[in-house]
């Protein structure tokens, strides 16, 4: 990869913000769409509990932005703490937590957003570059949780346009 410049870093940050702030009220909507009572609910043996998928969708978007604002990544990872039991528990967590790191982000230098930061090894990018990488790891997750949400009788939020569910609620309001 050529280098990437600090003004050019700084471009792609601002290019991104708004698309990030969005994705984070879409991914607390598909969080806050699992009922309290079904947190344990997966489609599979083999797959995460709708609550344990719910914290890996927050604490990963949070870790991604520290690592970003810090310049390194932490790997010792976040459990989910015993007081999380729901997905209230788990939105209330991410709105604290989330948009302050993307705050942190959106004020970091160009030359802060240009250094290359190592991932496990495996990816060596410049600090921006990761918001993508975490936009598309969250997007990923998030759809598998809303995947679970119909089965667990659950309505789907608005995602990108109206999901059924939201359609639905939106006739209903009118012919009131």
């Amino acid at each position: 990869m050529a280098t990437l410049q600090p003004e050019q870093a700084a471009f792609l940050l601002q290019a991104m913000l708004p698309t990030l702030e969005n994705e984070q009220r879409i991914t607390r909507r598909v969080i806050d769409a699992v009922p309290a009572d079904k947190g344990e609910y997966r489609p599979d043996p083999v797959s995460m509990s709708a609550l344990d998928l719910a914290w890996h969708i927050a604490a990963a978007d949070n870790m991604f932005l520290c690592a970003i604002a810090s310049g390194t990544f932490d790997y010792s990872g976040v459990p989910r703490p015993e007081s999380m039991r729901t997905s209230a528990d788990v939105s209330r967590w991410y709105a604290q937590n989330v948009p302050a790191n993307l705050a942190r982000v959106s004020k970091l230098s160009g030359d802060q957003l240009a250094k290359v930061i190592d991932f496990r090894g495996v990816y060596q990018l410049p600090a921006v570059v990761f918001l993508q990488f975490s936009l598309g790891h969250v997007i990923h997750h998030r759809g598998q949780l809303s995947a679970y949400l119909r089965p667990m009788g659950a309505k789907v939020p608005a995602i990108y346009g109206e999901s059924y569910d939201s359609k639905q609620a939106r006739q209903a309001a009118q012919a009131q």
